[in-house]
Order: C-alpha cells, then structure tokens, then sequence
C-alpha cells in the first residue's frame, strides 16, 4: 500500500470524508433521467463508498465500481446489500485495469473527483485504460478540481497537490474522445472545478470546439 492510498483508506476507516457526501450529483442524474443515455454498463472510477455505483444500479445499468481503498469497497458494497442492488465493487488501481473485459465494453463511465490526483504517468495510463473499455459512442463524465493559482492558500500537509487545467484534460483525452461540453463552477472553500462530458471515438476525436458554461 502506498502512501496515499493508506491516507485515504485511514479516512474512510476513521472519518467521513468530506468528498463522501452520500448525494448523487444533479449533472449525473439530468443525465439518467432525462433519457440522454439508455442503462447498459456503466464503469465508476474512484468509486469510494458507492453513492453514484449504487444510484446507476438502481435505474438498470451493470455497474463496476473501481475504487483502491479496501475500507471503501467494504463499506460500498454493505451500502449495495442494504439497498437490494448489485453492484460489482473492486479494490483495485483505476490506472491499472486489465482485469476487466474489452469484449464487455462500457457505455458510460464516471469519476467524480479521482482522475485530478493523479500524477503525470498515472493520467496518461487511465485514458489508455478508459479508450481501451468505452465503446465507441460512449459517454465519459469527468469532475476534476481546477490547478490552484500560483498565489492561492495550500494546506501545510498534503500528498500530492491537485488539481488540472481544462488544457490539461483535453491534451489527455481528446485524442480518443471528443469533448462535446465543460461547465465551470467551484466546490468547497471556493475551489475552482469543472465538469467535463466526452464521447468516445472510433477513430480520431472531432475538433469541433466544446460548450462551455459556468454555473
């Protein structure tokens, strides 16, 4: 177990951290709900306590939940029981998934907050892995937290800082998914952040410009 893996699995096993607020966010249910994507197999990476696995499985898609905090993937999969549904939970490393099945791609895959705390190598071995398990016409929702600014207010203790540009993200993914919207808004403590809507490619992205609002 490395180093941030142990700090996260210690939170989940002796706090509630403040990113497990239990709620499925509105941008993943207008999604749902407004019938912009019919269930099928839906992949959650960064998955945690399984709020958003748990949510997808109860309106009909076949979810895998992804999650390297062995705490979390205990205390989701108690969540999956108590609320009747099945969901397969999975410790394991989002950029290191050769486990799962190319021949059982994805229609949708979500993270909510993990892909920002990645390190440079690691980013560029999830999109492989995420090109390599959505099928083409998929659809990937990204929540990242935006790169602090030079000047702003840094905790005295952390990991590794967080955080990427919209540049970022579209340098990393564009080349097998086109990113058709981005909304930018801001999170706890006024953090700047921004959701991210791709669709996966049969060949190269389209370099028609994304929609781009703020909330």
């Amino acid at each position: 177990m490395n180093l941030r893996q142990l700090v996260f699995d210690l939170q989940y096993r002796f706090s509630k951290p403040p990113w497990d607020s239990g709620i499925t966010p509105p941008e993943l249910t207008a999604l749902i709900e407004n019938g912009k994507i019919a269930p099928g197999r839906a992949l959650d990476l960064g998955c945690g306590t399984g709020t958003n696995s748990i949510y997808l499985a109860r309106r009909g898609f076949a979810v895998v939940g992804i999650d390297f905090s062995a705490k979390a993937i205990t205390i989701a999969r108690a969540k999956a029981r108590r609320e009747g549904v099945t969901v397969d939970f999975r410790k394991a490393d989002v950029t290191r998934l050769d486990s799962l099945d190319v021949r059982e791609p994805f229609d949708l895959a979500l993270d909510l907050g993990c892909f920002h705390i990645l390190a440079p190598d690691e980013r560029a071995r999830y999109a492989a892995n995420l090109a390599r398990l959505v099928r083409p016409g998929g659809v990937f929702m990204l929540y990242a937290f935006s790169a602090r600014l030079p000047d702003e207010t840094r905790r005295l203790i952390r990991v590794r800082d967080t955080g990427i540009t919209p540049e970022q993200v579209q340098q990393i993914f564009t080349t097998q998914f086109a990113l058709e919207r981005v909304e930018h808004g801001t999170d706890r403590g006024n953090r700047a952040s921004a959701w991210y809507w791709f669709k996966r490619q049969s060949s190269v992205a389209s370099s028609q410009s994304p929609v781009v609002s703020r909330q």
